[in-house]
C-alpha cells in the first residue's frame, strides 16, 4: 500500500463524514430503484405483505414523520458524539480523541439515519394526488413500505446508539481500544524472536555530511516508505535518516544525509520528501510508541490534582504494561535496509526497549511519587512485565528493575508518612528481592 493510499484510508477511518455521506449515496440509489420498480407494478398494493398499502395522504404523513424524526436524531447523534469526544479529551487525554473518531459503530448509525432521511425525502417527492399535475395519482406503495421498514430499523439503531454511547465513555472501554490498536500495530511492525533477522551493522557514518536533505514543512512524521526512499538513492550510495514515525518535524531541519552528492539534487530531494508522510496529528501508523504515549497521558491526567483518580491511573498502568509486554517480547526491525546492490538506508534513531520502558513509566512514577498506593501499582506492573519476558532478555529485565528502584526512591524522597514508604519498600522486596 502506497503512502498516499495508506494516508487516505487512515483519514477515512478517522472521518465522521465519509460513512454518513456513503449512506446518502446508497439511499439515493435505493430510492431510484424502488420508484422505478413501483412504476412497473400494480399501484393498488394489494399484494404487499402486512397490508402495507397507502393513500396519498397517509404516504405523505408516514414519509414526512420518518424523515422529520430521523433528521432530528441525526442532529442529536452528532451533538452527542462531539460531546463524548470533548468529555474524553478533558477527562482523560486529548490523545484518545482520534481513537473515538475511529469508532465504526457510531458512524454506521449516522449513515443509516441520514440515509433513511434522504430515502424518505426522495420517495415523498414522487407521491402525487389526482388533483396535481398529471391527473393520475401516484402512490409508490412498495417504496413507502420500504421507508417505514427503514424507519423501524432506524429506531432500533437509535436505541443501540444510546447504549453504545453510554458505554463508550467507560474508561476501561477506551483503554481497551487503545491497547488493541497499539498491539495490532506492534505485531505489524516488530518481529517475533522466531522471525527476527540478524541485525545488519550500520556502515560508518562520515564525520561531515556530504549532501543534507531537509524538511520542507513542519508536522508529525506519520509514515516513511523505505522502499521508495531506497529507490530514490543513487546506486551504491547510503543515506542516513535522522527522523522516524512519531517524531515532530520542523521545516528546515535535516531528514538525513547522503554519502555523495546526487547528479540531480532537486529531483532526489523531491523523491525523498515524497517518501515521508507528514500530517497535522500523530497517528499509530508505523508508530509503535504512540499507544504507550496515550496510555501514559491518561494515567497522568488521572493523577493530576484536577482529576485525582488513582483507580483510573491503575487501570491505565496495567493496560500500558500489556502493550509494553508485547514490545518487550519482540525485536525492532533492522535499522539498515538495502535493495541488494549496495544502496542502503540507515535509520539512525529508532525507539529501543529501554526508551519504551521509560516512556511507559518515567512520567507516571514521577507524578505518583507522593502517592504510595499508586507506587505499589507500578511495582506490580513492573513485576508482571519481568515475568512476561524471556529469561534470556536480561537487559530488558534490568531496565524494569531499575524502574522499580526509581519508584521506591521517588516515594522515599516524597513527603509521605514513614509507614507508607515502608509499605512501598516491602512491596519492592516482595517482588524483586526474593527473585
Amino acid at each position: 500500500m502506497t503512502l498516499r493510499t495508506s494516508a487516505f484510508v487512515e483519514r477515512i477511518r478517522a472521518s465522521l463524514f465519509f460513512i454518513p455521506m456513503l449512506g446518502v449515496v446508497v439511499a439515493v440509489i435505493v430510492a431510484s430503484m424502488a420508484i422505478a420498480f413501483d412504476s412497473r407494478i400494480d399501484q393498488d398494493g394489494s399484494d404487499l405483505p402486512l397490508g402495507f398499502t397507502s393513500t396519498v395522504d397517509s404516504a405523505r404523513a408516514l414519509l414526512g414523520t420518518v424523515a422529520g424524526a430521523t433528521i432530528t436524531f441525526a442532529a442529536i447523534a452528532f451533538s452527542v458524539s462531539l460531546l463524548i469526544i470533548q468529555q474524553a479529551s478533558s477527562q482523560y487525554s486529548p490523545r484518545v480523541v482520534r481513537t473515538l473518531f475511529r469508532d465504526p459503530f457510531n458512524k454506521r448509525v449516522m449513515g443509516l439515519v441520514v440515509g433513511t432521511f434522504t430515502y424518505c425525502l426522495l420517495i415523498l417527492r414522487s407521491v402525487r394526488s389526482s388533483l396535481e399535475q398529471g391527473g393520475d395519482p401516484v402512490i409508490p406503495n412498495l417504496s413507502v413500505a420500504i421507508g417505514v421498514t427503514f424507519g423501524i430499523i432506524t429506531i432500533l439503531a437509535i436505541v443501540a446508539f444510546i447504549d453504545h454511547s453510554a458505554h463508550s465513555m467507560d474508561i476501561s472501554t477506551i483503554l481497551e481500544d487503545v491497547e488493541d490498536q497499539a498491539i495490532t500495530q506492534i505485531r505489524r511492525e516488530w518481529q517475533t524472536p522466531d522471525t527476527a533477522t540478524t541485525p545488519t551493522p550500520p556502515p560508518p557514518r562520515p564525520s561531515d555530511p556530504v549532501h543534507v536533505v531537509r524538511f520542507d514543512r513542519s508536522g508529525w512524521v506519520q509514515q516513511i516508505d523505505l522502499d521508495k526512499a531506497i529507490g530514490s538513492i543513487p546506486t551504491g550510495q547510503t543515506m542516513w535518516v535522522e527522523t522516524y514515525p512519531g517524531r515532530y518535524a520542523i521545516e528546515g531541519t535535516p531528514i538525513g544525509d547522503l554519502s555523495s552528492v546526487p547528479d540531480d539534487a532537486d529531483a532526489f530531494e523531491r523523491e525523498v520528501l515524497a517518501a515521508i508522510r507528514i500530517g497535522d496529528t500523530r497517528t499509530m501508523q508505523q508508530d509503535v510508541s504512540f499507544g504507550l504515549r496515550q496510555l501514559a497521558d491518561i494515567a497522568l491526567k488521572a493523577l493530576s490534582p484536577s482529576i485525582n483518580d488513582p483507580t483510573t491511573a491503575q487501570d491505565a498502568i496495567f493496560h500500558s504494561a500489556a502493550v509494553l509486554a508485547e514490545l518487550l517480547r519482540r525485536e525492532p526491525p533492522s535499522s539498515v535496509r538495502s535493495n541488494g546492490d549496495g544502496t542502503r538506508v540507515v535509520l539512525v534513531h529508532q525507539p529501543t526497549h529501554d526508551d519504551l520502558i521509560r516512556l511507559a513509566f518515567d512520567e507516571v512514577r514521577q507524578t505518583a511519587a507522593s502517592m504510595p498506593e499508586v507506587c505499589i501499582y507500578l511495582l506490580e506492573a513492573l513485576e508482571l512485565l519481568t515475568e512476561a519476558i524471556d529469561d534470556s532478555k536480561t537487559d530488558r529485565a534490568e531496565s524494569l528493575r531499575h524502574q522499580a528502584e526509581l519508584v521506591v526512591a521517588g516515594c522515599a524522597a516524597a513527603d509521605s508518612l514513614p509507614v507508607d514508604i515502608h509499605n512501598v519498600e516491602q512491596a519492592f522486596q516482595k517482588r524483586f528481592e526474593t527473585r
